[in-house]
């Protein structure tokens, strides 16, 4: 349960137009969506997909580590990786894409391997009612078999030039554009919760605050005296 006493503690702290702003952007938050990325180890493209999420207002990134240890460089990312949740699957012994794919299904997602290999669907064709987790791949190596034989379904972003392949955070800025803009006109209930609002909107309180574990420790002790 969210603490609202405390929320309204920590906002005599925190400006009025950082407030404001924190309300707006949760506005335009969703987990109706959201972005799984297999071993993406270069971390200029990894800084950029994480910029990529926040503008379209992805909440969650799931990040598979096999191989490759993910980094977000704050001067590509510019700080946006302060405002978004991430899911690590990097346990040693394990198979991290299976476990993320199994982890995602759970909470109710289709698995859509972007490729434009198999029987993809075109992204202008794509169902955006269905709850749907994006995986991407490395570049040249792409998706790994075990997602791609673990898909509920196949995307692909139309190509007429000689390649047939973008950079990670290109084709995840076409695709998530593509289908925000489609769930902003649609009637689907695609924000998040009341509940999930009020925690983030606590979570980027203490965020914004320099000195939040004194202000904190402060606050609790005045309240556990008081009782």
């Amino acid at each position: 349960m969210v603490d609202y006493k405390y929320i309204e503690h920590l906002e005599k702290l925190v400006t009025e137009k950082r407030k404001n702003l924190f309300k707006k952007v949760l506005e335009n938050r969703t987990r109706h969506f959201t972005i799984a990325i297999e071993d993406i180890f270069q971390p200029h493209n990894a800084s950029a997909l994480v910029r990529t999420c926040d503008v379209f207002g992805i909440q969650d990134i799931n990040v598979i580590e096999e191989k490759y240890q993910f980094y977000a460089s704050r001067l590509v990312a510019k700080g946006a990786q302060k405002w978004i949740d991430f899911n690590m699957y990097n346990k040693s012994d394990t198979n991290n894409s299976i476990d993320c794919i199994n982890s995602l299904k759970a909470k109710g997602y289709k698995i859509i391997a972007t490729t434009p290999h198999n029987d993809s669907c075109f992204l202008q064709d794509f169902d955006i009612t269905q709850k749907s987790a994006f995986f991407f791949g490395v570049e040249k190596a792409g998706l790994s078999k075990d997602v791609l034989d673990n898909a509920d379904g196949y995307l692909q972003i139309p190509m007429v030039g000689f390649t047939e392949s973008l950079n990670i955070s290109v084709a995840a800025a076409i695709i998530l554009q593509n289908v925000q803009e489609r769930l902003l006109k649609s009637d689907l209930n695609w924000q998040l919760t009341p509940e999930e609002k009020n925690e983030k909107y606590l979570d980027w309180l203490e965020k914004s605050i320099k000195s939040i574990k004194k202000v904190k420790d402060n606050y609790y002790s005045t309240i556990n005296s008081e009782q």
